[in-house]
């Protein structure tokens, strides 16, 4: 293995077939950037005898500490295979050097952003799993991620120490653990695939074809069947061929790794393989070439100033290229969230390091200096005039939890907005709102998430002494029954009326708007089908959606069920914006509403234009729906989260007794096949679980794992009106945060007589 300099890097960069863009991807703890060390040990980076305990990816002090990849690290190594094992790589090559950029990523589920980042840079996903604890809750979260990234994963099995030491398991027990995990990753590989046919081909992993390997990070070794089958196929061949030829040898060690997995026997007296089950039909798929990923650029902090990091999709990027740098925003033929700017300096990423280079060819991963005061979060840059941004990064969780912020010294809040401003860039998930009250609000994923953002923005983006409040939650606003009554606005003018009802969705359809599968950009009659099938709307209603909301995305319907009014079109987009002014602040508290339908039952115009605008009719709609939200039994909704808890049988009483503490339930328990190990799945509020990590442990002896990932929304039980309930206390505090009056607005103020 050779020490390589970065001239050879950037000459073996010219030759794209030869680049491998990989990212690490894990459940928490599974070994992710042991492993990785290994990787970077064998390219000569860091000492062997280091390796596994460096966790030279992990390159914050927090991370050092606390022992968690909390950012994506890249690494590039470089590694030349020998003769017989390049005729094993089918498409095309160009030499026997390889290039291969590695991105460790982290597994737990608050930082699931970065995980979704990192793989937009890359091609393929190396998808770690720990042989004893088997496939968990965050390893299939990340591995759906990377499948709808479009990334083709291999399968590492890692900790197999463990397997032989701790568990002390038969070798026919070890082939049925690792073959119950590779069933488990295909079945998560076939849900959320696509078939066959589509552009990735083939993706399940099997090790007769060489996308398993079985090893230990910690210890430093690996193999997969390809290697054990060459040492059988040196020995089976007849002494007068033993020159076989790369292509011939090929050949035979793929015959030879089809004997080696499944149901196969060899029979030693005899010295052949027999099949007393039948053997897979070895039937082999052609490898499509993964799709090209658009360009996308990820800024990660070191040593105070931001590199841009992100993959060269066209082209070649060099020092001083003049760019055109395309924010979230931009539209082509506009001026907004557009720069022009040169490039300072390309430099490549080297976990702990950089290096510079003259310039990079497409298809590698680098890093960009003197571009980060025009980038948040995600871009494109480009030097073509008419180019378009490349897709936004969905991200499978969202923030539900929020901290606000001050500065302990007013003096300093100038640093802290600017500090709130670094922080929005270096992280995609983080959102940093500012409250009418002019309050600073953080929101995140999870108490973790949280807890590293703030230490972020007090010692590397703000460097300030901070205040932070406890942990809020959001909540959203909905309504249980049919308005009692139709409701009426009349305009200040007194000379335009509204009458509007509203009703809860049925179940599922709000989950359906967010997931996508109904939305606003959809064909009319597709969409009013689809509603007309699956929630037995009715067709003519489900064609006149005026709007979702808020934000024109959002789980609210406007619809039109009017018959006949005069000018009707002419005040929609007015009605529309108080409709959306309306579902982000509800009538409760203020908080977004959710799964709620207004229906449009009649309007009355007055015939002359003046007396129609704009400020007639948004205040009057967005009185008319809080007058519907509060004759339809209005209700509080609250986050919750799932929780995948991974314990020994013997503590799994006290798990409940946490859980029921903190309103928690069960709904499913599994004993883990052939370990000791208990998974407790339950729904925990996200209000109660701050805390709840370390009240389980010391329930537990700290023998029970938690992971939460947020899972739905679910109604607060009781009437916001009683003031003995629950969400009556809930909407007192947060009116009481937000600076509003106290109790919630009376209807009359919404509703006008005849």
């Amino acid at each position: 293995m050779v020490n390589f300099t970065v001239d050879q890097i950037r000459a073996i960069m010219d030759k794209k077939s030869n680049i491998r863009n990989m990212s690490v991807i894990a459940h928490v703890d599974h070994g992710k950037s042991t492993l990785t060390d290994s990787l970077v040990s064998k390219a000569g980076i860091i000492a062997s005898s280091r390796a596994g305990e460096t966790r030279f990816t992990d390159t914050r002090k927090d991370e050092q500490e606390r022992c968690i990849t909390i950012k994506s690290t890249a690494i590039s190594l470089y590694y030349e295979l020998g003769e017989n094992d390049l005729a094993f790589i089918k498409h095309s090559k160009d030499g026997n050097g390889f290039l291969i950029n590695l991105i460790d990523s982290p597994g737990h589920v608050d930082f699931s952003s970065e995980v979704t980042a990192a793989l937009r840079v890359t091609d393929g996903a190396l998808v770690v799993v720990d042989c004893v604890s088997g496939v968990c809750v965050q390893t299939e979260t990340v591995l759906r991620q990377a499948i709808a990234e479009r990334i083709k994963p291999v399968l590492m099995m890692n900790k197999m120490d463990r397997a032989l030491l701790e568990l002390q398991l038969e070798p026919d027990e070890l082939f049925q653990t690792f073959q119950r995990i590779v069933e488990n990753v295909n079945v998560i590989i076939s849900t959320y695939g696509e078939d066959e046919g589509g552009p990735m081909g083939n993706i399940m992993v099997d090790p007769v074809i060489g996308t398993v390997g079985f090893g230990s990070g910690l210890h430093g070794w690996a193999f997969t069947l390809k290697q054990f089958a060459e040492m059988y196929v040196a020995k089976f061949t007849a002494k007068g061929d033993a020159q076989l030829g790369p292509g011939e040898r090929c050949k035979k060690v793929e015959d030879m790794m089809k004997k080696l997995w499944g149901d196969r026997y060899f029979d030693p007296s005899a010295g052949k393989f027999s099949k007393t089950a039948t053997g897979p039909d070895g039937q082999k798929f052609p490898r499509t070439f993964c799709q090209l990923v658009p360009f996308f650029h990820f800024l990660s902090l070191d040593k105070g100033r931001f590199y841009a990091f992100g993959r060269v999709f066209s082209g070649c990027v060099s020092t001083g290229l003049k760019v055109r740098i395309m924010g979230p925003n931009f539209t082509p033929g506009k001026k907004e969230d557009l720069y022009i700017k040169p490039i300072q300096r390309t430099i490549l990423m080297m976990g702990r390091y950089v290096e510079p280079i003259e310039d990079v060819p497409c298809g590698n991963i680098v890093g960009l200096v003197g571009v980060d005061q025009f980038l948040v979060k995600t871009g494109t840059i480009t030097t073509y005039e008419q180019s378009h941004n490349m897709r936004v990064m969905k991200f499978s969780v969202s923030p539900v939890v929020r901290v606000a912020v001050e500065a302990k010294n007013p003096a300093d809040l100038p640093k802290l907005v600017e500090g709130l401003k670094r922080l929005a860039k270096s992280d995609p998930m983080v959102q940093c709102i500012i409250e009418e009250s002019g309050e600073h609000i953080i929101a995140g994923a999870g108490e973790l998430h949280l807890e590293i953002c703030l230490k972020d923005l007090e010692e590397d983006h703000a460097c300030i002494p901070l205040k932070k409040s406890d942990p809020v939650v959001s909540y959203r606003e909905t309504v249980t029954e049919e308005s009692d009554q139709m409701c009426l606005s009349k305009s200040p003018n007194k000379h335009n009326r509204l009458f509007m009802k509203s009703r809860p969705f049925p179940d599922g359809l709000a989950e359906d708007i967010e997931k996508g599968e109904v939305t606003s950009r959809q064909e009319l009659k597709a969409r009013a089908r689809y509603l007309a099938d699956k929630y037995e709307w009715e067709v003519t209603e489900a064609r006149k959606i005026w709007c979702f909301g808020p934000d024109g995305t959002g789980p609210n319907l406007l619809i039109d069920m009017t018959k006949g009014v005069q000018y009707l079109n002419e005040i929609k987009d007015s009605v529309v914006a108080g409709f959306q002014w309306a579902t982000k602040e509800g009538a409760l508290c203020e908080e977004n509403m959710r799964a709620i339908r207004f229906d449009i039952h009649d309007v009355t115009l007055h015939a002359d234009a003046i007396h129609r605008g704009g400020g007639q009719i948004i205040p009057t709609a967005r009185r008319v729906l809080y007058a519907c939200q509060l004759t339809a039994q209005p209700r509080l909704m609250e986050p919750v989260y799932l929780v995948e808890i991974q314990c020994p049988e013997q503590v799994v009483g006290g798990i409940y007794g946490v859980l029921n503490r903190k309103r928690g339930h069960v709904f499913e328990e599994s004993q883990v096949m052939g370990t000791p190990m208990f998974v407790v799945k339950a729904y925990l509020p996200v209000n109660e679980s701050f805390g709840f990590t370390a009240d389980l442990r010391s329930n537990t002896g700290g023998q029970a794992f938690p992971q939460c990932v947020f899972d739905h929304w679910q109604i607060l039980q009781g009437d916001p009106s009683d003031p003995a309930s629950r969400p009556f206390q809930v909407i007192a505090e947060i009116r009481k945060r937000k600076g509003l009056k106290e109790g919630i607005t009376a209807l009359d103020n919404y509703l006008d007589k005849l």
